[in-house]
């Protein structure tokens, strides 16, 4: 059996992503499965090098899974020649000057997004990555989404016939720590940190706008600071100086309107978390994280506005369920199989620090229709 070891520095792999998502529902499932297999008798295993700037909850998290290999010392860690990947979920501000440092040490890069807070920032890393001539990376792990795997099915498919309209809710309630405990981390919601519901999320919908849906000509925002005072994981208040909800249009270069409303201020009664709808001409659909509704234009019920009747209508009645009718991996980890077979194997791999860049430049470039009350044309990136 061939066995390609790839040695993997993981930073920032203490925080809910980089532990959750990164470390244990994809890298230690890799090793847990046998390794990304390439043929029945070639595969390729990660080593995994844990850093960050806490020993404790190092050590903690290290020995949780059985791990040995742990430190706070980045020059360290990028001056061993083991570990030729470099992979990065810090906040977003600490991001850019450590994914420098790995550039200049020789090392892949793949990295969680926002990649940068400026698009001159993102494209910086772009260019130095290639120069390098290294493989470089972005996580766009909703492409791997099961319900959105299904939409995109549909839309081979020609299920819509013309499309008409996209339409997206994403968010739920964060709480704001006074009366029960917030659950995400405070500087999500301070601008000096990183923090911006526009530049989280907007780099999220480019990728899924780009790849379903087309491309994106202007954006117009409306955006606010809903909640204007929190608690911090150290149980004290703070101002938030950060955006907590978006409400976006993106008007793409077919014409297709994409509405899509962020909000960590908003209470869910929809099916998911996350939801887009297509409507067409011929059908429509729901997809959430894990499924997808159908209602084709023969299901299509025949309303008539009368307020002075109770709604007759049960809406939801009228829609299919798509099966699953194969198994779905996380989507992180599928992601991280493919970018692990680009470095060894150099198979395609189109979402790298370029893609990225473009959704840094959809978050700038929103943020500044928000504040000049305007649309903006969203140039092609190149």
């Amino acid at each position: 059996m061939a066995v390609h070891r790839v040695g993997i520095i993981l930073n920032g792999v203490t925080g809910r992503m980089g532990a959750n998502q990164h470390l244990e529902r994809s890298l230690l499932a890799i090793i847990k499965q046998g390794g990304v297999r390439l043929a029945s008798d070639e595969t390729i295993m990660p080593d995994v090098l844990l850093v960050g700037r806490n020993q404790a909850k190092l050590k903690a998290l290290a020995n949780r899974h059985g791990l040995e290999h742990y430190t706070t010392d980045l020059d360290a860690a990028l001056s061993d020649s083991r570990y030729t990947v470099y992979f990065d979920s810090l906040a977003t501000n600490l991001r850019v000057p450590c994914v420098r440092k790995a550039i200049a040490a020789g090392k892949h890069i793949y990295t969680e997004k926002p990649i940068a807070t400026t698009t001159a920032d993102a494209l910086l890393l772009y260019r130095e990555a290639q120069a390098a001539g290294l493989k470089h990376g972005v996580v766009q792990d909703k492409l791997w989404l099961p319900g959105l795997r299904k939409l995109k099915y549909l839309l081979d498919c020609n299920f819509f016939g013309r499309i008409l309209a996209v339409r997206g809710e994403f968010g739920y309630w964060v709480f704001d720590g006074f009366r029960q405990p917030c659950q995400r981390p405070s500087w999500n919601y301070r601008q000096a940190d990183g923090g911006s519901i526009i530049f989280d999320m907007f780099c999220h919908w480019r990728y899924v706008i780009d790849n379903l849906f087309g491309s994106i000509r202007a954006v117009a925002v409306l955006a606010a600071t809903h909640i204007p005072r929190r608690v911090d994981e150290n149980g004290q208040p703070y101002d938030c100086t950060a955006d907590d909800a978006a409400y976006a249009i993106f008007e793409l270069h077919s014409g297709v309107p994409v509405v899509f409303n962020s909000s960590w201020c908003v209470r869910v009664r929809r099916d998911d978390l996350l939801t887009i709808q297509v409507d067409g001409t011929e059908g429509s659909a729901v997809a959430g994280l894990r499924h997808c509704r159908v209602q084709h234009d023969s299901f299509t019920p025949r309303p008539v506005w009368n307020p002075d009747i109770d709604q007759p209508i049960d809406f939801y009645d009228h829609w299919q369920l798509m099966p699953s009718n194969i198994t779905y991996d996380n989507a992180f980890k599928v992601q991280w199989e493919l970018f692990l077979r680009h470095v060894v194997k150099d198979e395609p791999f189109p979402w790298n620090l370029l893609e990225g860049a473009k959704g840094v430049q959809l978050a700038e470039l929103g943020y500044q229709a928000w504040q000049q009350r305007r649309w903006v044309e969203v140039p092609q990136l190149t």
